[in-house]
């Protein structure tokens, strides 16, 4: 038997991993419950240490609780699958719209994990190229998480839809029968399986301040194929870029003043090459990148792979999971039916912030990652490249900035 490397040892060491934890092949549909109905709130007195929890046994808590991690086995499938990421979300008391993340943890020596239980630190970048994205690029034994879904939480759906005496009841419009009790998200995150298999660490972040958080569940559905003869591709994952503020980042609004490039090396034989891109736009201030359209620009080595604006303008058919929005009346001229058939009036409408439309999200919306084929891209060392032209700077309370993730897929 080969000897294993320092760093191997390391790692296996550092994270729990063994080596002979490889599971039975398995046949048929799998399923594993990651977390169930679990309280994700900010309580730096009752998870000083970033590390326990003591309330659920399994489940590791980061950021005083506003990251929740557990550690999953899945099987080695012989034959290709399909897996689905569900995720359900329900206030506990936080009325606002928060940033949400579930990801599976890097297995690079350094990590979230590592860094939070052992004292590792985040490898330094340069100031000139990176600015302040430590954390959010490659660096030596370090690799960004992989967002398995990005989500944005909506106003207050759960603990504020059945409180009759609350303001919420009131601002309920006349076109939703009752305000839902829950939101749910599913996406198909089968290109992701190389980074799931066996023993890893699956994590949801949400950007709470609050005692009180939301209360989460996530799982996964796997179906393994019944084509007979059926066998695995071999695939690979390879993240490039996360700038979601999970552990000590900064809000990144580096697209103000350049653009960001990562360097990557695709090895011979990689077939069948996809890049995924996961972005959204925030600030929340009139006339800030959340609510301006900003085209955003992916190339390859200099060479453009794909432009467009990523852009929400369906943020109202979300208003029944936004019970505690907030709502100020607009005046407008409106046709309906009078006595005489049709006739005209100026009323005072009620217009919810959640209706707004946004950079890629809604209130209470999942994300979807773009996929880029890259077809014709050849073995080698290369550079990937993000550019927000338009993008604003951070000014005071003023935050603007940009939550992009991105990783390249391959079969070989």
């Amino acid at each position: 038997m080969k000897k294993l490397s320092f760093i191997a040892i390391f790692l296996y060491a550092s994270l729990g991993y063994s080596a002979s934890t490889s599971a039975s092949p398995a046949k048929g549909d799998y399923h594993i419950t990651l977390f169930n109905h679990v309280n994700m709130r900010f309580s730096p007195d009752l998870y000083p240490k970033n590390f326990t929890d003591p309330d659920t046994a399994g489940i590791m808590r980061l950021t005083n609780g506003r990251i929740i991690i557990k550690k999953v086995s899945l099987p080695e499938f012989k034959k290709n699958v399909k897996i689905s990421l569900k995720i359900t979300l329900t206030s506990n008391g936080d009325p606002w719209d928060k940033s949400g993340s579930c990801f599976v943890l890097s297995k690079s020596a350094i990590n979230l994990l590592t860094i939070a239980r052992d004292g590792l630190k985040y490898p330094s970048v340069d100031s000139t190229k990176y600015e302040k994205l430590v954390g959010d690029v490659p660096g030596q034994d370090y690799l960004p998480n992989v967002e398995l879904m990005r989500f944005m939480t909506p106003f207050g759906v759960g603990y504020f839809s059945n409180n009759d005496d609350s303001l919420s009841s009131l601002r309920r419009p006349v076109y939703i029968p009752k305000w839902e009790s829950q939101v749910c998200w599913q996406q198909d995150i089968t290109d992701l399986y190389p980074t799931l298999k066996g023993d890893t660490y699956i994590g949801i972040f949400v950007d709470t301040w609050t005692a009180k958080g939301y209360v989460v569940s996530a799982e996964l559905n796997i179906k393994e194929s019944q084509i007979r003869g059926d066998k695995m591709k071999r695939s690979h994952v390879e993240p490039l870029v996360n700038t979601m503020y999970y552990m000590g980042q900064a809000f990144p609004d580096i697209f103000a003043r350049k653009d960001l490039s990562v360097p990557f090396v695709l090895p011979k034989g990689a077939k069948n090459i996809r890049l995924k891109y996961i972005v959204t736009g925030h600030g929340g201030h009139d006339g800030g990148d959340e609510f301006t359209k900003q085209k955003n620009i992916l190339s390859i080595d200099g060479k453009q792979v794909y432009s467009f604006v990523p852009w929400r303008d369906d943020c109202a058919s979300f208003r029944r999971f936004n019970p505690s929005t907030g709502v100020w009346l607009e005046n407008r001229l409106t046709a309906y039916i009078g006595d005489k058939g049709y006739t005209k009036k100026m009323i005072e409408e009620p217009i919810a912030s959640s209706d707004l439309s946004r950079s890629n999200w809604c209130p209470g919306s999942d994300v979807t990652p773009v996929e880029v084929a890259l077809d014709n891209l050849n073995p080698g060392n290369h550079q990937f490249t993000i550019s927000i032209p338009k993008a604003q700077a951070i000014q005071g309370d003023k935050t603007n900035h940009w939550l992009v993730s991105a990783y390249l897929v391959w079969d070989y």
